[in-house]
């Protein structure tokens, strides 16, 4: 009995990261989740359990059923299911997204963690305030971290706005030295060195938006690598 935690916790894990797998690759092909149930010949509960990681042992049938739909073996579903996290960070604004196509490219990408760095988590796009956004990505299995040491002050905005964005970066860098700035960028990047996080805040274009000054430290202080959202 004393080993029996252990393995449900680790069955727990693989639970999870079939689950994110699974979710990953139908974002890839478009596909919701009934069209993968239709496609893979298995009820839409069977499914909607796999990608939620309330089933710990799914069927061998059920999960070659799902490797079928998608074109790989079974072999290869699982061993990419089970593969550790990669680690960096993932340059994220989400204008011009919305709130699915925003997760969905996550997934593609995968994002573990999203660090907001606005500093009101708040949006008039549906799904971007904080609360909302913390339950969809949950839905997807990633994370939510609320940086707010690392949000654009208000007096600071207009640089960017103008087409000042050099003069908005350079005013941004001198505030990341003051606390709790750098307590903010400590446990952005430990955690970015030990999973993939995604700095998120509306920009998409990353030279219009404080965050670059973030990734351009990750990179060239860290040498973490640093991706854009696709």
């Amino acid at each position: 009995m004393a080993g029996r935690p252990t393995t449900d916790t680790q069955q727990r894990a693989q639970a999870q990261r079939l689950a994110v797998h699974l979710r990953r690759l139908r974002a890839m092909r478009g596909w919701n989740r009934a069209q993968l149930a239709e496609y893979a010949g298995i009820s839409p509960r069977a499914l909607e359990r796999l990608e939620g990681a309330t089933t710990l042992y799914p069927g061998l049938f059920t999960v070659a059923a799902l490797a079928d739909a998608f074109g790989v073996s079974v072999d290869e579903l699982v061993k990419e299911a089970r593969k550790a996290s990669g680690t960096g960070i993932v340059s994220a604004g989400y204008e011009g997204r919305n709130i699915e196509q925003f997760v969905e490219q996550l997934l593609i990408q995968h994002v573990d963690t999203v660090a907001d760095v606005r500093l009101t988590p708040l949006s008039r796009k549906p799904g971007f305030s904080k609360t909302k956004l913390t339950g969809a990505l949950a839905e997807a299995g990633i994370g939510y971290r609320h940086l707010r040491a690392l949000g654009n002050p208000k007096e600071n905005r207009q640089p960017f706005w103008d087409g000042r964005a050099a003069e908005g970066r350079a005013a941004f860098r001198n505030l990341l030295g003051r606390q709790p700035a750098p307590q903010a960028l400590d446990e952005l990047f430990t955690l970015a060195a030990k999973e993939t996080v995604a700095v998120l805040c509306f920009e998409q274009d990353e030279d219009r938006c404080h965050r670059k000054v973030i990734c351009d430290i990750a990179r060239a202080d860290h040498g973490l690598p640093v991706a854009a959202l696709s």
